[in-house]
C-alpha cells in the first residue's frame, strides 16, 4: 500500500499489539511503523507476484521486528544475553510465519489487492484524456 499508508498502519496496530500484550507501549508500534516503511519501500522496487519475494520479505521482517524487541528487552531489564535460545526461537518463528504465509496466502493476495485498490486510487479526469 505504500509508505504513506504502511507506517500509520503498522504504528496503529503496533499500540494495539502493545495494550493487548500489556508490555510498553511503543516497542511494537515503532518497529511496525518501521516496517511499514520498508515494505512501503520494497514495494515499489519488487514484484508482488513473487511468492519467493513475499516469504523473504514476511522472513526478514520477523527477523527484524524479533531482535530489535530482544535488544531491546536485554537493554531494559539487564538481562544476560542468551544467543542460542534466542536464535532458536527466531528460527521457529520465521518458520512459523513463512508456513503461515504459505497457507494464506490466496487470502493474504486478495486483501492486498483490494487494500492496494482502495488507497491507492488514481482520480485521472479522464475527460482531458
Amino acid at each position: 500500500m505504500g509508505r504513506n499508508i504502511g507506517v500509520p498502519f503498522g504504528f496503529i496496530f503496533g499500540i494495539y499489539l502493545d495494550i493487548l500484550t500489556g508490555k510498553q507501549i511503543g516497542v511494537a508500534s515503532i518497529m511496525y511503523a518501521t516496517i511499514g516503511f520498508l515494505g512501503g519501500y520494497f514495494d515499489k522496487n519488487f514484484s508482488k507476484d513473487s511468492k519467493i519475494t513475499l516469504l523473504l520479505m514476511v522472513a526478514g521482517s520477523t527477523a527484524l521486528f524479533e531482535i530489535v524487541v530482544y535488544i531491546y528487552n536485554i537493554a531494559r531489564n539487564l538481562i544476560p544475553l542468551q544467543l542460542l535460545g534466542f536464535t532458536k526461537i527466531l528460527l521457529i518463528e520465521i518458520l512459523f510465519n513463512v508456513l503461515l504465509t504459505i497457507i494464506l496466502y490466496p487470502l493474504i493476495r486478495r486483501l492486498g489487492f483490494f487494500f492496494e485498490s482502495t488507497f491507492k486510487k488514481r482520480k485521472f479526469l479522464t475527460r482531458y484524456f
